[in-house]
């Protein structure tokens, strides 16, 4: 990758509804480690303090880092390039492209996937096993479920909506149901709700849950070799006691992907 590959590398995976930010102190140490942010940020897309980037960012200065942007909210990124660039012109700053992932992509558009879900690919491949393909499953705004093969190429996968969209969805379309807040769905709903706000839950999380396995089986009876499966997202960490223990959850995920960008050349 062409560019300032300095650290500190501040990380920042621009979403649809959050803007997450990792900061990596240092250099892993060997180039197979994965990489784990020093500590992270999450910020609301839609309104955010730079104050609150400052306080987290501290002792560093903007300019003391490296800043690389993966975003699929164009208005969201454009007001924190913004923001870097009146920080002075010794901020470094950068929106990475396909054409800088060390990821193979096997479909016909390339360009029209989401560098979040290209990313998850790069970070799957520094830790799945190398005799196996890998579903990376992320839950935010909308669920991804995607596959990398044993050769570590991004094959495609499915899209559809996130917990708290079809919660706004349900609430948006009929005239009685209220949205109910997926923030609070902080232990594993009952599959028989025995209130509206409790039937909408288990809905919204079994749901969830069962098409997430579904794919997950649809796919694995389509590959030679069983999926290692990898789960993150800002939804996965209430999903992933349901899915059990063979299932690897990386709440970082992007994060790391980025981070191996910017430590590997293309």
């Amino acid at each position: 990758m062409n560019g300032d590959r300095r650290f500190p590398l501040v990380a920042v995976d621009v979403g649809n509804s959050q803007i997450a930010a990792g900061i990596f102190e240092n250099p892993p140490a060997e180039d197979h480690v994965f990489p784990q942010p020093d500590r992270t940020l999450t910020l609301s897309a839609d309104c955010w303090d730079p104050v609150e980037i400052a306080l987290w960012l501290a002792p560093h200065k903007p300019s003391d880092a490296c800043w690389l942007l993966a975003s699929v909210h164009e208005e969201a990124l454009c007001q924190l390039q913004a923001w870097l660039e009146k920080e002075g012109s010794g901020v470094f700053q950068q929106q990475l492209t396909l054409d800088q992932l060390p990821l193979a992509v096997q479909l016909p558009k390339p360009e029209e996937v989401g560098i979040d879900r290209l990313l998850g690919a790069v970070a799957a491949n520094r830790i799945r096993p190398i005799d196996r393909p890998a579903v990376v499953i992320d839950l935010g705004t909308a669920i991804t479920v995607d596959v990398i093969s044993r050769d570590g190429s991004f094959c495609g996968g499915a899209i559809l909506p996130g917990m708290r969209m079809s919660a706004r969805a349900l609430s948006q379309y009929t005239d009685l149901l209220p949205e109910v807040p997926i923030e609070e769905l902080d232990q594993t709903p009952s599959p028989m709700g025995r209130s509206t706000d409790e039937a909408i839950s288990s809905g919204l999380y079994w749901g969830a849950v069962g098409a997430i396995r579904t794919l997950v089986e649809q796919l694995h009876a389509e590959m030679q070799y069983e999926p290692f499966v990898v789960l993150t997202g800002g939804g996965a960490a209430g999903v992933v006691r349901a899915l059990g223990a063979e299932v690897r959850y990386e709440p970082h995920l992007i994060l790391a992907g980025i981070a191996v960008v910017h430590c590997q050349e293309k």
